[in-house]
This record gives C-alpha cells, sequence and structure tokens, in this order.
C-alpha cells in the first residue's frame, strides 16, 4: 500500500479539494439555524412597518409642550393605544393620546413623551408634562431597522439565533441553505468495549466514537452512531456501504496506521478510492481520505483517523472538521480561530522532522494577549489532558519553546 508524505498544510489542501458542498435545498427559519445562507435575502417590506413609541408615554404634538421643563404643560387625555392596537384615531393640537411601547403613532402626532416625564391627573383624563421634546423624538419610523427592498444578508451567512430573529422580522420563512451534513460515526475493532461490561485481559473502553459524535455536532453537523463494529470485514463493508447510502460523509477510527493486515485498511482500498498519508506531525500521522460511490452514483467522502484517542481528536480538528465545514457552506469559518499566545512556561519538544500540535490551557491576560501553559501529559493515548485542553499549539520542527516565546494557537475555547 502506498502512502503520501505530506506536510499539515498539502494534508488539509488535498482533503478541502476532495469534499464539495451539499447541495442546497429550502428549510424553515428552524430548521436552517446553524447553517450557511446559499442565496441572498432580500426584506419585501419594513421593518417596523409602521411609525411606533420606542416607550411608554403619551403621544404628542411637540410644539404643544415647548418650554414645558421650565413651565410644566397641562393637556387632556383623549385616547389610548397599547401595542397591536390600529392606533388610528387623529391627535390634534392641545390633546394627547397615552401610547405604549410598540405601538403604532395616531396620525398628527410627532413625538412622544416618556411617562417618566408626566403626571397623571383627574384619575388619568389630564396629564401634566414635565419635559419638552423635539419632532421625531422617541418614534421609530417605518423601516428605521430594514427598509423594503434592502439585501438583508449575503449568501455565506452563518444563521446564527439573531439571525434567525431577523429573517422571521422580514417574512423570510423559507430560505435556501446549505444543509448540515449528516456524518456517519463508527470505530473498529475486536477489543472496544461499549456496554459497560466488565473487562477482560486486552479489551478496553471505546472513547474515541463517544468523543468523536460530540466534535461532529459541535462542527455544525449531525452525527448518526453507527456503533462498534467488530473485525469482520463483510460486517465492515456492509455498514460502510449503508452508511454512505443514508450519511453525506463517514468518519472511522483506528486501522490506518502502517503495519500489518487490518481489517479496516483492507475494507477500505477494496470498496473505496483511498488516498493514505503519512503526515509530518504529532500526533496523528497517519491519515486516510477517500470516496465511497453509492448505488445511485454519489460519491460519500470516507475520513480514516487513528485510533489513538488524542491523534484522533487532532486529526479530526485539522482535517475532517474543515472538510466537513467546507461540505457546509463555511467558506470563512472552516478552521478554528488562530491567535498568536505568548508561552508562560516552556513547552518541551525534541527535534524530529514533525510539527508538534501541543494541547494547551489558556487565558487572556491583562495585557490582553492568550497566556498558555503546558495541558498535562502529551501522550497520543493521554485523552484526559487533551479534555482540559482550550486551545492546541502549533510548534514548528525544533527544540523546546521557551517560556516567554510566541507561538500560533488554535482555539478549542474561549
Amino acid at each position: 500500500m502506498n502512502r503520501l508524505r505530506v506536510s499539515i498544510d498539502e494534508a488539509r489542501a488535498l482533503v478541502l479539494a476532495a469534499v464539495e458542498l451539499l447541495p442546497v435545498r429550502s428549510a424553515s427559519i428552524d430548521e436552517a439555524r446553524g447553517c450557511v445562507l446559499a442565496e441572498a435575502v432580500f426584506a419585501p417590506e419594513n421593518v417596523p412597518t409602521f411609525d411606533n413609541s420606542a416607550v411608554d408615554g403619551y403621544a404628542v404634538i411637540a410644539s404643544d409642550v415647548v418650554g414645558a421643563g421650565a413651565t410644566p404643560v397641562e393637556l387632556p387625555v383623549v385616547g389610548e393605544i397599547a401595542a397591536g392596537a390600529a392606533g388610528e384615531q387623529p391627535l390634534v393640537s392641545g390633546q394627547v393620546i397615552r401610547i405604549m411601547t410598540g405601538a403604532p403613532v395616531p396620525p398628527g402626532a410627532d413625538a412622544v413623551v416618556m411617562v417618566e416625564n408626566t403626571e397623571r391627573l383627574d384619575d388619568g383624563q389630564r396629564v401634566r408634562i414635565t419635559a419638552s421634546v423635539h419632532p421625531g423624538q422617541a418614534i421609530r419610523c417605518a423601516g428605521d431597522d430594514i427598509s423594503a427592498g434592502t439585501r438583508v444578508y449575503e449568501a455565506g451567512m452563518v444563521i446564527r439565533p439573531a439571525v434567525t430573529g431577523v429573517l422571521a422580522s422580514v417574512n423570510a420563512r423559507t430560505i435556501a441553505v446549505y444543509p448540515k451534513a449528516r456524518v456517519a460515526v463508527l470505530s473498529t475493532g475486536d477489543e472496544l468495549i461499549d456496554d459497560g461490561s466488565p473487562l477482560t485481559r486486552g479489551q478496553i473502553r471505546e472513547s474515541n466514537k463517544t468523543m468523536l459524535i460530540g466534535m461532529v455536532t459541535e462542527a455544525g453537523a449531525s452525527p448518526v452512531d453507527y456503533g462498534v463494529i467488530r473485525d469482520d470485514e463483510a460486517l465492515l463493508e456492509s455498514t460502510l456501504r449503508e452508511a454512505a447510502e443514508s450519511c453525506d460523509a463517514i468518519i472511522t477510527s483506528g486501522g490506518v496506521s502502517m503495519g500489518d493486515y487490518d481489517v479496516v485498511k483492507a475494507t477500505l482500498s477494496r470498496i473505496a478510492d483511498m488516498t493514505w498519508m503519512e503526515i509530518a506531525i504529532k500526533p496523528a500521522k497517519p491519515f486516510a481520505m477517500g470516496h465511497i460511490v453509492t448505488v445511485g452514483g454519489h460519491t460519500v467522502p470516507v475520513f480514516g483517523l487513528p485510533g489513538n484517542p488524542v491523534s484522533s481528536m487532532v486529526s479530526f480538528e485539522l482535517l475532517a472538521r474543515p472538510a466537513l465545514r467546507k461540505m457546509m457552506g463555511h467558506t470563512a469559518e472552516m478552521l478554528r480561530p488562530a491567535i498568536p499566545a505568548v508561552a508562560d512556561a516552556e513547552l518541551r519538544r525534541n527535534p524530529d522532522g514533525k510539527t508538534h500540535f501541543q494541547r494547551v490551557v489558556g487565558s487572556f491576560g491583562a495585557d490582553g494577549r492568550y497566556h498558555i501553559t503546558g495541558g498535562g501529559p502529551q501522550g497520543s493515548h493521554q485523552l484526559s489532558s487533551s479534555a482540559v485542553a482550550t486551545a492546541i499549539a502549533e510548534l514548528p520542527d525544533g527544540p523546546s519553546v521557551p517560556a516567554g516565546s510566541e507561538v500560533t494557537v488554535y482555539l478549542l475555547s474561549l
């Protein structure tokens, strides 16, 4: 089996070039949350659609209350408008209408005096106004937020919660999006136990699949749990083919390292078009990328991650996650945010021709810079230290990084 020896940048370029955008589909606002817009959205109407009050108070004609701050003005209250009411009663000079926040400003009124600058008289039949206002004060005009015909969002906008609110406000009930990828996740190996039963010698608890399901979810995709597959080529093949028919991508962990015969390598080499890589990084040197062709002729990407849990985590972060994000339209947010950081303690490593990716713990200091320390043991099997990491530090080949040095980190958490 030939293996491609590449740098991390070359590997990522190969992986990103091998995946395509998912087909655009229409989705409701609720379905679209977390997806990426595939088409621009235009506002068919003003937001708000009518002039309305920004405060609870009294709709007035501003010229009627000039100088009220020095000499209070008393006026009759001729009506009341609540939010949701039509508010069609006209206002004439020498009168006021009580109005609630969000209620339509009545015809003739050109300002609103907030209730804090008033005093009710005669059981609400009259009001004393103790502050003057200028025309337009405390009025939210039609189209003040969004004007009809405005391009509200460009294609590529990530539909976060506030975006859904804006879409609802312009009545964009159905929109074109790149959907969330359905991602099959499975682990392989006779040694894996995932049912809580007692371990016998040589067995280990399954952890990669559980971790990867969470990482797929965090990446914005929808994981599908295909369980732990025993070392049986026929079973693995049928599982992979089934996953390809119903999912947009497949992630496996284990069986991609150099060495003797392995069920994963044998099966994927036979049923998929695979590229096997040795990447000049530590951890996560072995990685596989390929495609399975479905019965209908569709190509479904397969990401083969290494079996050591830390290696699996790092290769997902550096390679599989960006690919999934690209498939879902996240062209500007494929990679984790990368920022410079200050090493507050030595980050140990030895020259070996590889870029090291160390899990670190960091926070922003009083100087505004991100400060990091080592995140504990860095062995590829020691997942516990990775669980507390807030970032992954990229250490170029060479000796240890001295305290006080600046390094690039990829933020996992703020």
